[in-house]
Order: C-alpha cells, then sequence, then structure tokens
C-alpha cells in the first residue's frame, strides 16, 4: 500500500471535532466526544482535550484521528516539554521533526492543537507546526464547520469558551461525526 493508499482508506478522521478559540488573556480548547468506526458510533463521551502539566505549567492538547496514535504523541509532546520547560513553540517543532523523521512515528494518523495560553499551535505528522489565522485553530471532520462558526463569532464580545462551545454546538448540528458532549478546557496567558 502506498502511502497514499493508506491515507485515503484511513477511517479516522471522521470522528471528531476539535477547536482552540484565543481571546484576550485566555484561549478554550474544546472537544466533541464522539468515536466513530465507519457509519457507526462507538461512544458518545470520549475525552479528546487534555490538560498536560510538565514542569508544572498547564499546557492543554486536543487530538483528532486515532486515539492510541494521539496518546502517543501526547506522551512525546510531554517529554519535549519537560525538557524544554516553557518553550511550547520549541518543544512542538521538536515533536513534529521527529513525527516526520521516525521510521515509527511517521505512520501515526492524528493532529493535534496545542496551548499554553500564549501561543496556539497545530501539529501535523507532516511537519507542521501552524499558529493558525484569526486567534482559532479548528481540525477534525467538522472542523471547518466549527472554524467557520467561531470566525462570524468573534466579531461579537462573546468570551473564548461561549465562542467555543457555540462554534461546536453549530459544527454538531452539521457533521454526523461530531457529537455535542463537549470536554471543555481553558488556560490563560503566562
Amino acid at each position: 500500500m502506498s502511502d497514499n493508499d493508506h491515507s485515503s482508506a484511513f477511517p479516522g478522521w471522521h470522528g471528531t471535532t476539535i477547536i482552540g478559540v484565543r481571546r484576550g488573556d485566555e484561549v478554550v480548547i474544546a472537544g466533541d466526544g464522539q468515536v466513530s468506526l465507519g457509519p457507526t458510533v462507538i461512544k458518545g463521551t470520549a475525552r479528546k482535550v487534555r490538560r498536560l502539566s510538565p514542569g508544572g505549567r498547564d499546557v492543554v492538547a486536543g487530538f483528532a484521528g486515532s486515539t492510541a496514535d494521539a496518546f502517543t504523541l501526547l506522551e512525546r509532546l510531554e517529554r519535549k516539554l519537560e525538557a524544554m520547560p516553557g518553550q511550547l513553540a520549541r518543544a512542538s517543532v521538536e515533536l513534529a521533526k521527529d513525527w516526520r523523521m521516525d521510521k515509527y512515528l511517521r505512520n501515526l494518523e492524528a493532529m493535534l492543537i496545542v496551548t499554553d495560553g500564549t501561543e496556539l499551535l497545530v501539529i501535523t505528522g507532516a511537519g507542521d507546526v501552524l499558529e493558525p489565522e484569526h486567534d482559532i485553530a479548528a481540525i477534525g471532520s467538522g472542523g471547518n464547520f466549527a472554524l467557520a462558526a467561531a470566525r462570524g463569532l468573534m466579531q461579537t464580545d462573546m468570551p473564548a469558551e461561549d465562542i467555543a462551545r457555540r462554534a461546536m454546538a453549530i459544527a454538531s448540528d452539521i457533521c454526523v461525526y461530531t457529537n455535542g458532549n463537549l470536554t471543555v478546557e481553558r488556560v490563560g496567558r503566562s
């Protein structure tokens, strides 16, 4: 199976929506709880947003894709952050380099949104560490729906958490692979 065949056969991208919203001194990451296998909902209450505390500093991460793969990446990110305390961007770049270059890691099928309250980043297996425009990041099958909703809601005075919750509600109304059981984590600017 070629790399292209492998990625198109992977059903894991159809199963979640994660959004990160920065407003003022606060960043919120929210994720739905639905886990799907093909057209079947396997679980509706999964936690795809996690709080990491390497070196006593809060980092929040949300993941889309394979759960086992995402946990592997989150463990690696925690180790990078322990080695580089307070340097989320640098730790993320190091993770992305490992993910791209390591024979084992490069087969992992997931994406991450991470924040320490100051930086908001998307990390991909293609070696990308992206700082999104407009203070919003979204990944997963309903990511584009949530992103569009949040961009519109940024024109209001709503706080970050309300924008994230409302954008996720809109995404869950549109995307069959996204539900309304949310996990929401907040972190303030350091």
